[in-house]
């Protein structure tokens, strides 16, 4: 916590709009009950309470004994690899597994109980940026994230440097002592822990050859392969001796520069995209000190500056962050997961599709004509039931452009359930500026508070509709 924080704001009750604020940023946004029930609180009651389940390891697992089957089939009968025919099936599968994990991911997101844990694994995904097509290894990567999310990030690098999902990515599989493979350490450096310029090609060579031989099993347990493993003596950043990549990480770590680099996507994820020299320098102190990115979180959301109105609702949020807020307020299930792929797509971002390993650009980024108008539609595809156009092309998989291309040109509508219900139990008493302050936290434009004071509000949930429809409501 802050230790200039005085005693009156240890005892004062927390700001309605500072807690939604922290809600937005720590997680998807709050329900109103929860909010009133927050609203008595000291501010580090308020941020203690965000982190009450934070180190309960929960992983998020899918049923996968149908693939098991198949692969312990294929290794009962003793052959190296599965024929093509089995192993078509079996990529088939997993990519239809993978989907699966796309939206019980989703699912997850929306249980407060766990809020902290998914929005800081959701950001992780996009700092140790991976892809891979083996639903096994998917699914492993992506809780190895979730275990460390708010863990030591000394062990954090390292576990994720082992993994079978990465080694496949930055192709360290293919890094052998005859002939090294940078692919890894390069990225190692330049995207996950320094930054460009701040390492030399020799640097990279050196800890490529630190990374030989590290590979996987056919289960997606890390190995060593010894006989391509370079045990020769190795110089990095101006220290030599027999480095492996343990020992790589460690000396990239002792840089200051790792601590900065990583605080600063920090900062512009959770607080600002706008970086306060002076606010980064801070927090990059707290994090160099041990690595705990518990403590480095805690320290943000008890900050002043963190309030300050100039880092409120400044924020565009990111195509996950509106789909998951949207039913922060009113939950919806759908009945078919293909159409949740596809609004993924139109706003361009496919949880587990990474464009690159430079992962989301982000902020403005996110918006162009064409997605800006399809997003401030979002709220009444869900809600409303409006019907869409769901023929448009774009890139994906084969087989979910022909789910779409049989359509012949048909507006169609998304097949979901609504709880209303939920909402109208939270909300129905509201006055409608009291409805607007809960869903709307950016500085509201005159031509938007001219559209809403014209507006004939005759029930609450269509004046939520409207409310998610805004520009305003793009920002968090």
């Amino acid at each position: 916590m802050d230790s200039g924080q005085s005693f009156n704001d240890k005892v004062m009750a927390m700001k309605r709009n500072h807690i939604l604020h922290l809600y937005l940023r720590a997680g998807f946004g709050i329900g109103y009950s929860d909010l009133n029930a927050l609203e008595q609180h000291s501010k580090p009651e308020v941020v203690s309470s965000l982190f009450r389940h934070t180190d309960q390891f929960d992983p998020l697992v899918l049923d996968l004994t149908e693939l098991e089957a198949k692969v312990q089939a294929n290794r009962k009968q003793g052959m190296a690899r599965m024929d093509k025919s089995d192993f078509r099936d079996f990529q088939k599968k997993s990519m239809e597994k993978i989907k699966e994990f796309n939206a019980a991911w989703i699912d997850r997101m929306k249980k407060p109980e766990v809020l902290l844990n998914e929005k800081m694994t959701l950001f992780w995904a996009n700092v140790f940026v991976c892809r891979d097509n083996n639903i096994f290894y998917v699914q492993h990567y992506n809780n190895t994230l979730r275990k460390y999310a708010l863990g030591d990030f000394k062990q954090f690098v390292k576990a994720v440097s082992r993994e079978a999902a990465m080694t496949k990515y930055l192709n360290n599989r293919q890094n052998v002592k005859e002939s090294p493979n940078e692919n890894f350490a390069r990225e190692l450096m330049e995207l996950f822990t320094l930054g460009v310029g701040n390492y030399t090609e020799q640097d990279i060579k050196e800890a490529a050859r630190a990374f030989t031989g590290w590979s996987f099993k056919r289960n997606g347990d890390f190995v060593l392969r010894q006989q391509r493993h370079d045990y020769g003596k190795k110089t990095f950043f101006g220290k030599t001796g027999n480095f492996d990549g343990d020992d790589i990480i460690d000396i990239i770590l002792d840089q200051e520069q790792c601590a900065r680099f990583i605080c600063s996507k920090i900062y512009r994820y959770f607080v600002n995209p706008v970086i306060d020299e002076g606010n980064l320098d801070e927090i990059t102190a707290v994090f160099y000190k041990d690595y705990d990115i518990k403590n480095l979180m805690a320290h943000i959301f008890s900050s002043e500056w963190f309030y300050d109105e100039r880092n409120i609702g400044v924020k565009i949020k990111s195509p996950i962050e509106l789909l998951v807020g949207i039913q922060t307020f009113v939950p919806v299930e759908f009945e078919q997961k293909n159409q949740l792929m596809y609004l993924q797509r139109m706003m361009g971002q496919v949880l587990l599709y990474p464009p690159n390993v430079a992962g989301w650009k982000g902020d403005r980024n996110w918006i162009d004509s064409n997605t800006l108008m399809f997003r401030m539609k979002l709220a009444s595809l869900l809600l409303s039931n409006t019907g869409i156009d769901l023929d448009e092309k774009g890139e994906f998989e084969d087989s979910f452009e022909k789910y779409y291309q049989n359509q012949n040109n048909r507006k169609r509508f998304l097949k979901v359930s609504r709880s209303w219900e939920d909402f109208d139990r939270q909300y129905d008493d509201l006055a409608p500026e009291e409805l607007k302050q809960a869903l709307l936290i950016a500085k509201i434009d005159s031509d938007t508070e001219n559209f809403l004071s014209k507006l004939k509000i005759n029930d609450h949930r269509m004046y939520c509709v409207q409310l998610m429809s805004v520009p305003e409501y793009q920002l968090c």
